[in-house]
């Protein structure tokens, strides 16, 4: 839907504000719910391909919004200070029943601070890590936010302790993965072995030499075969592996039943991470980011733990390789793990198994969408 489109009807208009991929996914089911039984609701704001595709006014193109480090985000500090003040400026000008904020909590939070004065209620999907990143903002988001919908079950002990209304409505990505891949049949005869490198077009272009280059490793035994799996727009795949001299399969937008089909997945860290535990699948979790981005995440988060599938757990059920630690030789070695024992792989596919009962179930993007019906009315 393009931006014009919305200025000139007068339905009731609802603000929503996603910045990158995975919250792109929740928003367009959000959506989706929100508009059953109100036909008399639009929506603008920010987001993605999917959320336009859900009927969203977009400001800007979406794939302008997903920068990934504190380096890399510094880059575009004009573009982002621009569309900020774009943003606020059409709130304004729009008078949303409700705004609606999706994760991004760099941007987001800074948007809530421009418009809290307006009166308008703030409602938080998919709560920033302050479980690692410490407790620092949730005084922010407490004098900022009037409901925060939590997806994570361990978020709610924070956020009542912090007095913070809140409500758990469960994962959203139960109710985007079909059915029969949740907690799908696993064969450990597969010879298929997933490349995960990340949505984000920097999390790729570091991600992806390096995942290749373990496959290479691998593959000297002769014994798998790997297929990268690539997402829609947005980045040049074939330029990365074009240098690679590992033979990987490209296949784009069948990631679901690419890690059903495999033995093992390398990912990036992520929501790849509970959708690879969702649908129940030995990995390696690698991450690598620029060094500045690095240095300072080193000393502001407080787990030792970044996968989400682990701190989910609240045990590391998966091997982490983090910067220095996600070269080809060790990712090579914790895959080997997995493919050489296959007692070690059952053991940990009946651990992820519980992934999907941690998350609530399926239900989580209506359970969202009712709580935002209670408070605006509509």
């Amino acid at each position: 839907m393009e931006f014009s489109q919305l200025m000139s009807h007068s339905q009731i208009p609802i603000f929503i504000s996603a910045g990158d991929p995975s919250g792109d996914v929740a928003g367009s089911h959000l959506l989706e719910k929100l508009k059953l039984g109100s036909e008399n609701i639009s929506f603008f704001g920010l987001g993605g391909r999917r959320m336009n595709a859900a009927g969203q006014a977009q400001l800007v193109d979406g794939s302008k919004l997903a920068v990934l480090g504190f380096w890399e985000v510094a880059r575009k500090y004009f573009f982002f200070k621009k569309l900020l003040s774009q943003t606020v400026k059409l709130i304004i000008e729009r008078k949303p029943k409700a705004i609606i904020l999706i994760d991004y909590p760099g941007f987001n939070l800074r948007l809530a601070e421009k418009v809290k004065s307006l009166g308008i209620p703030i409602i938080y999907y998919i709560s920033p890590q302050i479980w690692a990143w410490g407790a620092k903002r949730i005084g922010q988001i407490k004098r900022l936010v009037d409901l925060m919908l939590l997806i994570l079950p361990f978020e709610k002990k924070i956020y009542d302790e912090a007095g913070v209304s809140n409500r758990l409505v469960g994962h959203y990505l139960l109710d985007d993965i079909d059915p029969r891949f949740i907690k799908a049949p696993y064969n450990p005869k597969s010879d298929l072995i997933v490349l995960m490198p990340g949505s984000r077009p920097q999390e790729v272009q570091r991600m992806l030499p390096v995942l290749l280059r373990a496959a290479g490793i691998i593959s000297r035994s002769g014994k798998w075969r790997f297929a990268v799996a690539a997402v829609e727009g947005g980045v040049d795949y074939p330029s990365i592996m074009i240098n690679s001299s590992m033979d990987a399969e490209l296949v784009t937008g069948r990631t679901r039943e690419l890690i059903a089909e495999s033995r093992l997945v390398i990912t990036s860290s992520g929501t790849a991470t509970l959708e690879t535990g969702i649908i129940g699948r030995p990995m390696v979790v690698i991450y690598r980011t620029g060094l500045l981005t690095y240095l300072i995440a080193r000393r502001l988060v407080t787990l030792d733990m970044i996968a989400l599938v682990n701190v989910t757990a609240g045990r590391k059920v998966v091997p982490e390789l983090i910067q220095h630690d996600a070269t080809p030789k060790k990712i090579a070695d914790a895959a080997g793990g997995f493919l050489e024992d296959d007692s070690l792989s059952l053991a940990v596919v009946g651990e992820l198994n519980k992934t999907a009962d941690r998350l609530g179930g399926p239900g989580g993007s209506g359970r969202a969408a009712n709580a935002i019906r209670e408070i605006i009315n509509c």
